[in-house]
C-alpha cells in the first residue's frame, strides 16, 4: 500500500520534469512550431523513463496549448497563443513588475555610457560581433523563433567592445534576466506580452549604426531610447495592476 501510495507523487514528478525539459526546448526555438516531436521510442530513450512518463508530459504540453497530436502523423509544436493584456495582467506575483523597471533604470545607468565607449573603442572584430547579432536575431525573429539569446548577445557584444572588461562582468553578472521579457515569464508562469522583435530590431539597428559611425553622442541617446521605451511599456503595465513604482517608494518613505 506504502510503495503504491509513493509511485504516484515519483510518476507526477518524472513527468513533470519530461515537461518541463520539453517546454524549455520549444521555448529555446530547438523545436519551432510546426516541427514534429521526436517519436515516443526516441523521447524514451533520450530521458530514460517509461512509456507513461512520456505520454503524461506530452498530455500536460498539450493541455498547455503548446502541442498537438495528429492522428498518424505524430506530435507537432503549436505556435504559442497570444495572451491578452488583460491576461498578463491578472498573471499572478505581478506586483514583481516593479523589479523590471528598477533593473531597467540601473541599465539605463550602465548601458548608455557603454554604448558611447563601444563607439569609441571597438575594434572591427567586435563591430562584426555586435552586427552578427542584429542578423541573428533578424533570422530567428523571421523564422518564429526566440529571440532572447540574440538580444542579450547583443547588449554582451556592445559591453565587449567598450573594453572595459567590468561592464561584460556586470551584464554577465545580471545575465539572462536583464531581458524583461525573459523575466516577465519567470514571475507570470510563462506568460508574455506580444511580439515586439519588429521595433526592437530596429531600435538594435540604430544603436548598431550609430557604434559603427563612430558618434558617441548618437550611441548613447539610441540605447537610452531603447530602453527607456522599455522602461515606459513597464510603467504603463505596473500602473494598470497598482504596483507601488520606485518614485512612489519614496514618496512614501519621506511621507
Amino acid at each position: 500500500m506504502t510503495k503504491e501510495t509513493n509511485s504516484v507523487p515519483r510518476k507526477k514528478a518524472l513527468s513533470a520534469q519530461v515537461a518541463d525539459e520539453l517546454r524549455a526546448r520549444i521555448e529555446r526555438g530547438e523545436y519551432a512550431p510546426g516541427d514534429k516531436l521526436p517519436t515516443e521510442p526516441v523521447l524514451i530513450q533520450q530521458f530514460g523513463f517509461s512509456r507513461t512518463v512520456i505520454r503524461e508530459a506530452i498530455a500536460a504540453l498539450r493541455a498547455d496549448r503548446l502541442l498537438e497530436s495528429r492522428q498518424g502523423a505524430g506530435v507537432f509544436v503549436l505556435t504559442p497563443p497570444e495572451p491578452s493584456e488583460l491576461m498578463l495582467l491578472l498573471a499572478p506575483a505581478s506586483d514583481r513588475i516593479s523589479d523590471i523597471i528598477e533593473e531597467l533604470e540601473l541599465r539605463i545607468g550602465i548601458e548608455v555610457e557603454a554604448a558611447g565607449l563601444a563607439a569609441a573603442r571597438r575594434s572591427p572584430a567586435q563591430e562584426a560581433e555586435i552586427l552578427h547579432q542584429i542578423e541573428r536575431f533578424a533570422q530567428l525573429s523571421h523564422e518564429g523563433k526566440p529571440t532572447d539569446e540574440a538580444d542579450f548577445c547583443f547588449h554582451m557584444a556592445i559591453a565587449a567592445a567598450t573594453n572595459n572588461a567590468r561592464f561584460k562582468t556586470f551584464l554577465e553578472h545580471i545575465g539572462r534576466r536583464m531581458i524583461p521579457r525573459v523575466k516577465l515569464r519567470s514571475i507570470t508562469g510563462g506568460v508574455d506580452l506580444p511580439s515586439r522583435d519588429h521595433t526592437i530590431l530596429a531600435e538594435h539597428s540604430a544603436i548598431a549604426d550609430a557604434i559603427s559611425a563612430g558618434d558617441t553622442e548618437l550611441a548613447r541617446e539610441t540605447m537610452r531610447t531603447h530602453l527607456q521605451i522599455g522602461l515606459q511599456r513597464y510603467r504603463s503595465m505596473a500602473r494598470k495592476v497598482g504596483v507601488l513604482l520606485p518614485d512612489q517608494k519614496a514618496d512614501t518613505i519621506k511621507s
